[in-house]
Parts: C-alpha cells; structure tokens; sequence
C-alpha cells in the first residue's frame, strides 16, 4: 500500500531529522503532501498496464465462442536520482550560531520540493535523461485523455462544462492540479450567479485551508526552485497565435492511479567537517519516480487563458 510522505514519517518517529525534512518537503509542496509514495526494491518498477479488455459475444447453441484475449502493456518506471549537496562554512557556525545549518537546509528542501514538482508535471526525459517524464510527456497530443478548452487562437477561457468532462476522463478522480490564478478563478466563478462553480473549502492533513471542486482537492502548483512559474499561461494554444495559455489535470493518487516510487526514502546525511575546506556538508538524496497504473487515472485539460470563467 502506497504512503504519503507524511503518514510514512510516523512510522520513524525517532529520526528526527529525516521527518523534520519529510514535513518540510509536504508543507513547500501540494503535490507531494497529497502523492503517496510506494517504496521498491531495486532501481525500478515493472508492471502492466491494461489497454484493452477482451472481446465478448453470444453463441447459439451447438456453437462455439471467438477466442479473444485483452491487451496488456507492460511499463518500467526507472529510478532517477534527486538531491544536492548542501555546504555551510565553519566561520559562519562560530560566529553566527549552529542554526544556521538548519536554515540552509531548510531553504535546499524547499528547492528541492518545488524542483520535484515541476518535474512531476513537465518533466521529459527525452530532453534531460537525469529526469522521468512527467504528467505532460505521459498525455501525448491525439490522446484521449487530452481535452482542449476550444480552438481560439490564443487560448480559450476555461469553461465548467470542459472542467467537468476533464474529471470525466479519469476513473475515480482524487484532485485536480492548477496553478493559483485559476483557483483564484474558479472562487471568482463561485460568486458570480450566471457562473456558479462549486467550489468549497476544507482543512488538509497539515490543518490548511485548502480549496475543493465538486468535492475534488485543488492542488496548486506555483514556483519551481528559480522561481519560474511552473504552469505559467506560455503554452502553446491548440488554436495556435501566441503561447498564452496554461493546463489543469485532473488524476485518481493512490493504489491503481498515480503514485510516487522510491527507495528507502529520502536520505538526510550530515557528512561533517570537510578535509579539503572548512565546510559542514549535509548531503540530500533521494532515489524516486512516479508510476502511472491506470491508463485513466489522469487526464489533462489544455489551452486555457487568464480569463473570467464560462458555464
């Protein structure tokens, strides 16, 4: 069974370390305070992936049935390595106190996180092989779990009727992913009678306030670790003109949809003073992935401009 990150650090509750930097990496990520995570052995998960079920018909009698078969595709889902090296110098612990570490470990795992997101979504390992593929690579252009919000040229407002046939894409939706401007967008319909966008609010497994339609956890994703908009409206429209718009996903987290892999977790080691400078090193690694199990478990609504909402 699939953890998240948060359920799994109850299970060490002595390593204070690790689970200070567990709850730093949930609380710097929506994505991966919502994702559960399944620990493998070994650097990567084979499975099989239905792609279609087996024919089925009638027979009369004395007659035999046509023999058919479903169709499976077998998937490997590589490890890849995540992390960084982290050095603060010994001058800076003795005249401005040992916390200072702390501090810039804190500001790694929060890069970390936000870079880990974005490869969740945009993540292509054609162009970076360090990287797996993310949500976007996985959809490709002619899927059917690929929507367009219309075919303007220059993106197209986000509609509910196309909201509501994105989540009816994936079997047994968790959350849908988008970035602050439309939930923002999504309130803003809420309000408006002609409009009406059910939308509610609710408190997380971290006591914050988070935003829900139609029952479905908004997870939003902002920065990556430059600062650089994650889903920023500078796609390329299906409409075409100029790339000004942005994409929601909808996806099912969990056992049979999409969940993280790893192995043996995220590994915080303190490697001490340096021989060759006078450096304390703190060196983060994590051996990770994402696994997709249901070839309907997410889909991806594109082409969507910052405008007001349309029924």
């Amino acid at each position: 069974m699939a953890l998240t990150i948060i359920e799994a650090s109850k299970l060490n509750p002595g390593d204070v370390v690790r689970n200070t930097i567990v709850e730093m990496f949930a609380r710097n990520s929506d994505i991966l305070r919502a994702l559960p995570f399944e620990g493998i052995a070994g650097n990567a998960l084979k499975y099989n992936r239905e792609e279609m079920l087996p024919g089925i018909g009638f027979r009369g009698v004395n007659e035999g049935f046509t023999e058919s078969v479903g169709v499976l595709n077998p998937i490997t889902e590589s490890l890849v390595i995540a992390g960084g090296d982290l050095d603060v110098d010994r001058f800076i612990t003795q005249t401005m106190g040992a916390n200072q570490r702390s501090v810039q470990e804190g500001m790694k795992v929060k890069a970390l996180a936000h870079r880990w997101t974005k490869t969740f979504l945009k993540g292509d390992s054609s162009a970076e092989p360090r990287e797996f593929d993310g949500l976007q690579r996985r959809i490709p252009v002619g899927s059917s779990q690929l929507v367009d919000a219309g075919a303007t040229s220059g993106g197209d407002a986000l509609s509910l009727f196309k909201l509501d046939t994105l989540i009816s894409k994936v079997d047994s939706p968790t959350h849908m992913i988008m970035n602050k401007a439309l939930s923002l967008r999504l309130t803003q319909a809420s309000r408006n009678s002609a409009v009406m966008g059910n939308v509610d609010f609710t408190l997380n497994n971290l006591g914050q306030r988070v935003q829900t339609y139609n029952g479905l956890e908004i997870l939003i994703a902002e920065d990556d670790e430059t600062g650089t908009p994650i889903l920023p409206f500078s796609e390329a429209n299906p409409g075409g003109g100029a790339a000004a718009s942005t994409s929601i996903y909808v996806v099912q987290l969990g056992d049979g949809g999409v969940i993280g892999i790893q192995n043996q977790g995220l590994d915080v080691r303190d490697l001490g003073e340096l021989e060759s400078k006078p450096v304390f090193r703190t060196r983060i690694e994590w051996y990770t992935s994402i696994a997709v199990f249901g070839g309907k478990s997410v889909a991806r609504l594109r082409g969507i401009k910052d405008g007001a909402l349309v029924a």
